[in-house]
């Protein structure tokens, strides 16, 4: 009998900013990697989460949202979404399930550029009724060349299986590129950054979250059961440290325990979280604090 084929290849997810990218993500690797908020441009870095199985692996690129940029880290965010579509086997657009708009048909002419098979994946039909979706998806095949059109809602995960199917469907055959265990490519101590700067999305108010920067600064193993991390949260302003903190420390606190429960699942083991709060101006147009913080990636 011949040997059985496997199918493997790199999926670029764009898509302007807060369609919900990391939360379809999530769902199709089905455990939570990618920082999820309801507040646009919360994904900073391209990163690369593996889903592998018996015959197959997708090497998904999550990339920050497309959106017009207002300082320098916001130019770069936008530049390493549109630089992936040059560098995958298979393009994932994601949109809303509304009719397409100006930021839609931006992303709809960078996509003219690229020669490999483009899905669409329109998201969030949950909100919608049944019957609104037939025009919205006719908008959007007159508007693009898609291979695909696939309704999902990330939210409650309807059709999310269909899409992954479809997207392995479109993958060459190829080689095993990480081992079946990986899950994503960033270390430990990045996924605790991003969970700590989740928390800061969640609990502040529209002054703080874009301005907000985490450095984990040192992970040490106490014992067999607990891990001691530090780490530094940088925001702009005073004004921005003071609602960070938070009357009594009590907005640190809240950050600080609901981001050591999803570390605690994420390691296995106890964590000691010991959080600062740091001011470090205008820091979003400043090549040498950008790469400082990690966020200037080539």
């Amino acid at each position: 009998m011949p040997d059985p084929v496997f199918k493997s290849g790199f999926v670029t997810i764009v898509g302007r900013t807060n369609v919900g990218k990391s939360t379809l993500l999530n769902s199709m690797l089905g455990q939570k990697i990618t920082i999820m908020s309801d507040k646009p441009q919360t994904t900073r870095h391209k990163i690369q989460c593996v889903l592998t199985g018996q015959d197959y692996q997708i090497v998904f690129i999550d990339t920050p949202g497309i959106h017009k940029p207002k300082h320098k880290l916001g130019e770069h965010m936008v530049g390493v979404a549109l630089n992936t579509l040059r560098e995958v086997d298979v393009v994932l657009l994601l949109v809303e399930a509304a009719m397409p708009g100006p930021g839609d048909r931006y992303m709809l002419e960078q996509l003219k550029k690229v020669t490999g098979p483009v899905l669409l994946a329109i998201n969030k039909i949950d909100l919608v009724k049944p019957g609104d979706l037939v025009p919205i998806i006719a908008a959007f095949q007159q508007a693009g060349n898609f291979a695909e059109i696939v309704p999902v809602s990330a939210l409650t995960g309807e059709n999310v299986s269909r899409l992954k199917q479809i997207i392995i469907d479109y993958l060459p055959e190829g080689p095993q590129y990480y081992p079946g265990d990986v899950v994503v490519d960033r270390p430990e101590r990045f996924i605790m950054a991003e969970l700590i700067r989740e928390k800061v999305l969640h609990l502040t108010s529209q002054e703080v979250p874009h301005s907000v920067a985490v450095v984990v600064e040192e992970v040490e193993q106490r014992n067999q059961d607990m891990v001691a991390v530090r780490a530094v949260i940088y925001t702009e302003r005073e004004s921005q440290k003071g609602i960070l903190i938070g009357k009594g420390g009590r907005m640190l606190k809240e950050v600080g325990q609901r981001a050591r429960q999803e570390m605690e699942a994420l390691l296995g083991s106890r964590i000691f979280l010991e959080l600062w709060v740091k001011v470090k101006k205008d820091w979003r147009n400043r090549d040498i604090d950008m790469r400082n913080f990690g966020l200037l990636e080539e």
